[in-house]
């Protein structure tokens, strides 16, 4: 049974997204952005200056692939320390 890949947003990016979280399919890290930001263009403007975790592990290659059942947090930058 499939589960999906759950997008979840913090900060801006929840404000940006309207949403808390979103699920997309399996596939290309850079894909599942992609298409959360294909008919958000705020989302699309907060999501480029973002950090990524991937089962809460930093992601450094958008190019890896996401397993069904992963979640994504996208990390607006934080002022402060």
């Amino acid at each position: 049974m499939e589960k999906g890949v759950e997008i979840r947003y913090f900060a801006a990016a929840r404000a940006a997204a309207g949403v808390d979280q979103t699920s997309f399919a399996p596939a290309r890290f850079d894909s599942i952005i992609a298409q959360a930001c294909i008919s958000n263009p705020s989302l699309a403007h907060v999501i480029s200056q973002c950090s990524f975790l991937l089962d809460s592990v930093a992601v450094h290659d958008q190019s890896c692939m996401v397993a069904d059942g992963s979640v994504i947090d996208v990390l607006p930058r934080f002022a402060g320390g």
